[in-house]
């Protein structure tokens, strides 16, 4: 896996840590927000994954600046790898949804400092800066939240606009393609992983019509690439239109 730069405004920056050269296990991004010397990660992985996230993460930023962790919902592939993380940095703090504490606490770490989120969301500060936690519940865990940084303009979207795509590929959908063309290329790989994992229209309803008022440059997901721009709007439009929870039907 590999660090790569997302967002930069002085002491403020995000990066991605993505690709798998062998899918053994689901690909999975991790996101790495730091800000004044301050580290947040963001969905860090499961243990399987978790030498090679740790090797990126520390071509990026200093692990010592590891403040705390955002875990959007109870997956494995998520959060599995808290007990390690941990054994590096006890005073680490977990954010995670309130409901799953009692599951998540399976995984190890019976002393880590989890630091429950309210079904209504919430927010943290990290180097002087207010990230927000956007509740995103069955989209697809009945406890999900999303994170939302207002000064990037980046939302970190959890599973939502995820695409199953192979080995090698690349971060973005397309910065440089303003036709379109890409997007609907990249799109044909994610509509199966919405209409299964995602079960509830009305949940779905309910989060575009309130990350729709948000201005948002960057919509992160936790698998495939990262939508910017224009792309943004053209994955909420698509998938708006997309009926979900397809195994029901």
């Amino acid at each position: 896996m590999k660090a790569a730069p997302i967002f930069e405004a002085g002491s403020h920056r995000w990066w991605i840590i993505y690709d798998q050269d062998e899918h053994r296990v689901i690909d999975s991004n991790v996101y790495v927000i730091e800000s004044n010397e301050q580290t947040i990660i963001l969905d860090p992985g499961g243990f399987e994954i978790f030498p090679q996230v740790f090797a990126a993460l520390v071509e990026a930023v200093p692990p010592s600046s590891l403040k705390a962790a955002f875990v959007s919902h109870q997956d494995p592939d998520i959060a599995s790898s808290l007990p390690l993380w941990h054994a590096c940095n006890e005073k680490m703090e977990w954010h995670i949804p309130k409901l799953w504490e009692g599951f998540i606490r399976h995984y190890g770490a019976l002393d880590a400092p989890l630091q429950n989120i309210e079904d209504t969301g919430g927010s943290i500060i990290i180097g002087g800066r207010r990230l927000e936690f956007i509740p995103a519940h069955y989209l697809h865990s009945s406890a999900n939240f999303h994170l939302y940084d207002p000064e990037a303009k980046i939302l970190f979207s959890g599973d939502v606009g995820a695409a199953l795509l192979p080995p090698g590929h690349d971060a973005w959908v397309d910065r440089r393609d303003k036709t379109g063309r890409a997007f609907a290329e990249h799109i044909s790989k994610a509509k199966y992983f919405h209409e299964r994992w995602m079960p509830s229209n009305a949940a779905k309803k309910n989060w575009i019509e309130r990350v729709s008022q948000m201005d948002i440059q960057y919509l992160c997901p936790q698998h495939g690439a990262i939508y910017s721009g224009d792309n943004v709007k053209r994955f909420l439009d698509w998938f708006d239109k997309l009926t979900v929870g397809t195994a029901i039907i």
